[in-house]
C-alpha cells in the first residue's frame, strides 16, 4: 500500500488542507480520497471521479457512506482503525457507480492527522480495483482452498484406513503432514506478498516524490549562482555611482536611508549563502530518497552500506525528533571503513527500516514508563549518575576480508528471553492489534539469511537494551561465515 508522507502538526494548527491534498494528488495516477474521521469527503482526485463515473464537483461534501454498499457501522469501524493506527490499514469497499453497477475495491488507509481535541482525524484512502489488483491473490487463495480440502480428504482417508496395514497408515500421515506444511507456507507466502507490495508501493512513491522535487530544485540551485553574480554587479555599479556622486540629490539620499543601503549590501551575500545551503539540503534529501527506493536495483549490485543506512534514517527522521509526549532520540553512528557490498539494495534497506522502526517503538514504550537502561550512563561532576536520553547506536565493522557486520542497538528496557526466542517467528508480535503484523523481523531474517547467506541475531538483557547484529558477506559467493561469540548489548 502507498501512503504519502505529509508533515502535519496538530499542535501548531497547520493540518493538511484539501487544497494541499489536491495539489499533491494531481500528479498521481492512483484514486485517492481525503476523508475526515467521521467519513466526510474533503477532497478527491480525478481517478476517483472516473472510477465512479461522476464529476469531482458531485463528490464534494458527500459522506463515504453514500458511495459504498457496506453498512455505516462497518465504515465507522474501518475509519476508526485507520485513525488509531500508525500502520497502513487494508480493507475492502464496494463502490456504487453512477451507472448503477458496483465495483469492489481494495482500500488502503492511513492517518495523516491524528484525532485531537482541536482537529478531526484526516485519513488518506487509496483505492484499487480488486479484480485487477488481487488476481494473483485470488489464484493463491484458490490453491490454498484446494490444499485445505485435500488435507481434509486425507484425514478422512486416514480414519477410514485405520485397520489397514501399518505401512500405508504411515505414508498417509506423512503426506498429510507435508500438505499441512505446504498450506502453512502458502498462507505465509500470501502475507509476504502483501508486505512486499506495500514496500514496493512505498518505493514507487518515494521515487516519484524525489523526481518531482528534484526538477524545480535544480532550476533554483542552478540559477542562484547567476542571480548572486548579477546582484553583485548591480551593487558594484551603485558603489561606483557613490564614488563619482558623493553628494546625491535629496530624493536619492532619502531613498538610500529608507532602504538602509549599507545593510542591504552586507546582507545580500548572507541571503544567497543561506538560499544555497537550503537548496543543497533539499538535494541531499532527494538523493537519500532515491537511495532508499532503489527501484532500478532489484538485482545484485555493489553499493555503499552507509548510504542505505543514512537514507533509511532520513525516512524515519520525523520519528526521531522530539514530540510533546516523547523526547528526542539521539542516533550515534560509529561507521568503519567498509568496502562496497554486493547485495540486493532495496531488500537490505527494508531490513534497516524494520529494525530501526522496532528500536524506535521500544524507546517510545520506555518513554511512556519514564525509564531507560543504564547502558552508556555518564557520571556527572558531583559523582551522581546522569539520566540517559533515548539513544540508538549504529555500528559497522569489517569482520574479515569477506564479511562485514552492522549492529543496531537501543537503550530501551530490553527483551526477556521468552520473547527474544520468538522474535523471528512469523506473525509473532508484542504490539497491540493494528500496530504490528509480526512479519517485519521474520521477513528481515529471510532477506539476510536466505537471500544474502548471512546471519541476523538479537542480543538483549532485560534492563540493558537490545542489539540486532547483521552479518553479510562482501560478496554472496564468499566463504562460510566464521563463528562469532555473542556480544553483550552496548550503546
Amino acid at each position: 500500500m502507498q501512503i504519502y508522507k505529509v508533515e502535519s502538526n496538530p499542535e501548531t494548527g497547520n493540518p493538511m488542507t484539501p487544497e494541499q491534498f489536491l495539489e499533491l494528488a494531481r500528479v498521481l495516477p492512483e484514486p485517492l480520497l481525503l476523508v475526515s474521521g467521521e467519513g466526510q469527503l474533503l477532497a478527491t482526485n480525478q481517478p476517483v471521479a472516473d472510477m465512479l463515473g461522476l464529476h469531482r464537483k458531485e463528490l464534494r461534501g458527500k459522506m463515504l457512506f453514500e458511495l459504498v454498499t457496506e453498512p455505516a457501522s462497518d465504515i465507522v469501524k474501518y475509519l476508526q482503525a485507520c485513525s488509531s493506527s500508525r500502520a497502513m490499514v487494508i480493507g475492502s469497499l464496494t463502490l456504487r457507480k453512477n451507472d448503477g453497477q458496483t465495483l469492489i475495491c481494495r482500500s488502503q488507509g492511513a492517518v495523516i492527522q491524528p484525532w485531537s481535541c482541536k482537529f478531526s482525524a484526516l485519513i488518506l484512502l487509496r483505492l484499487e480495483n480488486r479484480t485487477l489488483a488481487s488476481s494473483n491473490f485470488v489464484l493463491l487463495n484458490e490453491k490454498i482452498g484446494e490444499l485445505a480440502k485435500e488435507v481434509q480428504r486425507r484425514k478422512q482417508a486416514e480414519e477410514a484406513l485405520k485397520k489397514a496395514n501399518q505401512e500405508l497408515e504411515i505414508r498417509v500421515e506423512e503426506r498429510t503432514t507435508a500438505l499441512q506444511e505446504t498450506l502453512k507456507e502458502l498462507q505465509l507466502t500470501q502475507t509476504q506478498l502483501i508486505q512486499s507490495e506495500k514496500m514496493s508501493s512505498l518505493g514507487q512513491m518515494v521515487a516519484g516524490i524525489a523526481h518531482e522535487i528534484n526538477n524545480p530544485v535544480s532550476f533554483i540551485y542552478g540559477n542562484l549562482h547567476h542571480a548572486h553574480k548579477y546582484t553583485q554587479d548591480l551593487l558594484k555599479l551603485v558603489q561606483i555611482y557613490q564614488q563619482f556622486c558623493p553628494n546625491p540629490l535629496p530624493e536619492i539620499q532619502e531613498q538610500i536611508e529608507e532602504i538602509d543601503l549599507n545593510f542591504l549590501i552586507q546582507d545580500t551575500t548572507k541571503l544567497f549563502q543561506s538560499m544555497t545551503v537550503g537548496a543543497e539540503r533539499i538535494q541531499e534529501i532527494v538523493k537519500s530518497l532515491r537511495n532508499f527506493s532503489r527501484l532500478d536495483e532489484a538485482e545484485l549490485k555493489q553499493v555503499n552500506i552507509h548510504e542505505g543506512i543514512d537514507s533509511t534514517l532520513m525516512i524515519l527522521e520525523h520519528r526521531l525528533q522530539a514530540r510533546h509526549e516523547y523526547p528526542e532520540i539521539k542516533v550515534i553512528k560509529k561507521y568503519s571503513q567498509l568496502p562496497n557490498v554486493t547485495c540486493y539494495p532495496s531488500q537490505l534497506n527494508q531490513v534497516f527500516i524494520n529494525i530501526l522502526a522496532n528500536a524506535i517503538d521500544a524507546l517510545e514504550v520506555s518513554a511512556k514508563n519514564g525509564e531507560w537502561s543504564t547502558v552508556n550512563s555518564q557520571i556527572t561532576e558531583n559523582g551522581k549518575l546522569s539520566k540517559n536520553n533515548p539513544q540508538i547506536q549504529i555500528k559497522t565493522e569489517v569482520i574479515d576480508k569477506n564479511w562485514i557486520a552492522v549492529s543496531i542497538a537501543d537503550n530501551g528496557l530490553g527483551i526477556n528471553e521468552q520473547v527474544r526466542s520468538k522474535l523471528f517467528d512469523p506473525f509473532f508480535t508484542t504490539k497491540n492489534v493494528g500496530k504490528g503484523t509480526g512479519l517485519g523481523l521474520y521477513i528481515s531474517y529471510q532477506i539476510i539469511v536466505e537471500k544474502h547467506d548471512g546471519q541476523l541475531s538479537c542480543f538483549s538483557v532485560p534492563g540493558k537494551g537490545a542489539e540486532f547484529v547483521i552479518r553479510i558477506p562482501v560478496n554472496i559467493m564468499s566463504a562460510k561465515l566464521p563463528i562469532i561469540k555473542e556480544p553483550q548489548p552496548q550503546m
